[in-house]
């Protein structure tokens, strides 16, 4: 079973999202999008939990070109500087309770983010 969640959308000031139940999901990627640039940038990030204890997580896989050879990216967070939109996924052999996604915002820009998950 696949659900999409709408975190946020439109958002032009920093935003965190309210908490989401991720518990059993085998899959869960942050797709984000930044539209109505003119300058600055938006770095999205996320924070998981687990009976209401939270901590940043740091273990996004990237979306970047890697060759064979490279092992995976993994990040703390997605900056976008331009109009455009882009995509982390949670290391696999991570699971937890919860997430919350804030989205920090420099100068201007339009601000989306929604979570994938996978059962």
């Amino acid at each position: 079973m696949r659900r999409v969640i709408k975190l946020f959308e439109n958002q032009t000031a920093d935003k965190t999202s309210g908490t989401v139940n991720i518990l059993g999901a085998k899959k869960v990627v942050l797709f984000c999008k930044r539209a109505a640039h003119t300058s600055g940038n938006t770095a999205f990030s996320a924070v998981v939990g687990v009976d209401g204890n939270e901590i940043a997580y740091n273990k996004w896989i990237s979306n970047v070109a890697n060759t064979n050879v490279q092992d995976l990216t993994r990040v703390s967070s997605l900056t976008l500087s331009s109009a455009t939109s882009g995509f982390l996924t949670m290391d696999p052999s991570d699971t937890f309770e919860t997430i919350k996604v804030t989205a920090d915002v420099t100068t201007d820009g339009s601000n989306s983010a929604w979570l994938i998950l996978d059962y």
